[in-house]
């Protein structure tokens, strides 16, 4: 059962993980996983992580800032126990909520740092648009690895992704907008030789897919592709030089899906770099 604390320590955090193991239940974390989730989001990050299941063993840190309430951390500890299939053991993946009071609110990365698992990489998820000159952003990208961001939660595009690229030679960057394209992007590419072509490109779905099949479609040719946007909640068409696109086949993946994806990818994506400085 999750242990609930409230002006907590990170001592007694870590001995209320301790407490919440039991025998036959391995930790078997391949990463830590931070979550930068204000509280308009926190709802969507616990629905996003309770469909990451057992994929992703880990030891994740949710951070929610408060700056209005009095100095201090609260903590909520659990502990999810999965069965290992053809064994009597079972994994154990660490879930630690932190609401981060007052001042501690402007302290994530400090916070944080004691609750990293040793020698394993480090991945935050910012949900929502992040404050780019703030010293949270700053801190955070700091002690990881790989930054990962929904450009679809964010209302400063395009201009946005002129700072998203300022962290680029700081920290990976993935985006999950970007996953989204994969399919659409196979699809375009498709049209090669006459791809090459290409002078228009029209899309009818979010503006954050939009720019960024765009931006990919520049960086590829090396030159400016004209893009003409028709707002859509999804990518509902694509059309190069007037030539339909063939929409990707199959069903479109969860927000946990995407996510996952994301959790397995390590190093830097030049393909996606390129398409945000386009």
């Amino acid at each position: 059962m999750a242990q609930t604390l409230t002006d907590t320590t990170l001592a007694a955090v870590e001995r209320a993980l301790s407490e919440e193991r039991e025998e036959g239940a391995q930790r078997t974390s391949v990463m830590t996983h931070l979550v930068w989730a204000p509280p308009d989001w926190l709802k969507a990050a616990e629905r996003t992580l309770a469909g990451l299941s057992e994929r992703h063993p880990s030891r994740t840190v949710l951070l929610t800032p408060a700056p209005r309430r009095k100095d201090g951390i609260d903590a909520v500890v659990d502990v999810r126990r999965f069965r290992v299939k053809g064994s009597s053991r079972s994994i154990a993946s660490e879930v630690v909520k932190l609401t981060l009071k007052g001042k501690r609110a402007k302290a994530p990365g400090s916070i944080a740092m004691p609750l990293l698992i040793t020698d394993l990489p480090v991945f935050c998820r910012w949900r929502g648009e992040p404050a780019w000159d703030s010293a949270e952003l700053d801190q955070l990208v700091t002690v990881v690895e790989r930054l990962v961001v929904d450009s679809s939660e964010w209302k400063g595009l395009p201009g946005s992704y002129e700072r998203l690229g300022e962290l680029f030679d700081r920290v990976a960057v993935s985006d999950i907008a970007w996953t989204r394209t994969e399919g659409w992007r196979a699809r375009v590419a498709a049209l090669w030789p006459g791809l090459r072509r290409a002078e228009l490109l029209e899309v009818t779905g979010p503006l954050p897919d939009a720019l960024l099949l765009a931006g990919w479609l520049r960086s590829r040719l090396r030159r400016q592709v004209e893009l003409v946007h028709r707002t859509g909640r999804t990518v509902r068409r694509v059309v190069v030089d007037g030539t339909e696109v063939e929409p990707p086949s199959g069903p479109a993946p969860s927000p946990s899906d995407l996510l996952s994806q994301q959790l397995d990818v390590f190093g830097r994506d030049p393909i996606y770099e390129s398409a945000v400085n386009a």
